[in-house]
Formats: structure tokens, C-alpha cells, sequence
């Protein structure tokens, strides 16, 4: 995937991001759940009477959002620079760092750190130094 930075405007990510920190903050506080994706979607494999349907919703949001921004605005193009094998073993490897981690990017890094979780700020710092390491190394020195 590339990044347009001739056109990246810090406004639509600070919106992006103000509109995250919203409903996680809507969502802890209204029910006071945790919007967590990988926890969100572990609930559903593991499913409970009754708490069901916020998820699939929830989810249900996530999928739909594109679409409905979609209508108002052009979608980016989107250019993916791997194959089917790349991403396949890429989403399960993300998924197996999200079991042993005890949480995603969106649980540790948007819900954790604004609880002060010493366990989600430590985990917030391993994955974007992975991602630092991981961009390094594929860029400049396997380039």
C-alpha cells in the first residue's frame, strides 16, 4: 500500500483520529466495553447470550464505513504491493500477535494508553518499534 503524501492533509487524519478516540470513548462509557477489535471479534467466536448483537454491529460498522464514505467523497485508490500467499500469512501473523499480546492496535494503543495501562503501553511500544524495525530492514538493508 502506498501513501499519497503530495495530497496527505494532517486534518483529515487529526478528524480521523478525533472520530476514533469518540466512539471508543462513547463505547467505554455507555457500556463500558473496550473497543478492541480483535476482542470485539473473539467474542463472537466465543459467543454469550445477550452481547451479541453490540458486536455485530460494531463490526458491522467497520465493514460498512467505506461505503458510506464512499458516497460523499472518492475513495483513495488502493494499491497493495503483495500477493495472496503475503497477505494470507501476514493476517495470520496478526492474528497469532494479537492472541499472545492480549489485544490489538486498537485495544492497546487508542483504549489502553488512555487508561494508563502500563501492560498496553508497553505492548504499544513493541508493535510500532516491530513496525520501525520491520520497515528498516525491508527498506535499506534487504532492499
Amino acid at each position: 500500500m502506498t501513501i499519497d503524501w503530495l495530497h496527505f492533509t494532517p486534518w483529515s487524519s487529526l478528524a480521523g483520529g478525533m472520530l476514533l478516540g469518540l466512539a471508543a470513548s462513547l463505547l467505554i462509557l455507555l457500556s463500558g466495553r473496550i473497543a478492541g477489535i480483535s476482542g470485539i471479534l473473539a467474542g463472537l467466536l466465543r459467543p454469550v447470550p445477550g452481547d451479541m448483537l453490540w458486536r455485530l454491529l460494531f463490526l458491522l460498522g467497520l465493514l460498512l464505513s467505506p461505503l458510506v464514505y464512499g458516497a460523499f467523497l472518492p475513495l483513495p485508490p488502493l494499491h497493495v504491493e503483495a500477493g495472496a500467499a503475503a497477505l494470507v500469512a501476514a493476517g495470520l501473523l496478526v492474528g497469532i500477535g494479537t492472541r499472545y499480546g492480549s489485544g490489538c492496535t486498537s485495544g492497546h494503543g487508542v483504549c489502553g494508553i488512555a487508561r494508563r495501562s502500563l501492560r498496553s503501553m508497553t505492548a504499544t511500544a513493541l508493535f510500532v518499534s516491530a513496525g520501525f524495525l520491520t520497515v528498516y530492514l525491508l527498506r535499506h538493508v534487504f532492499a
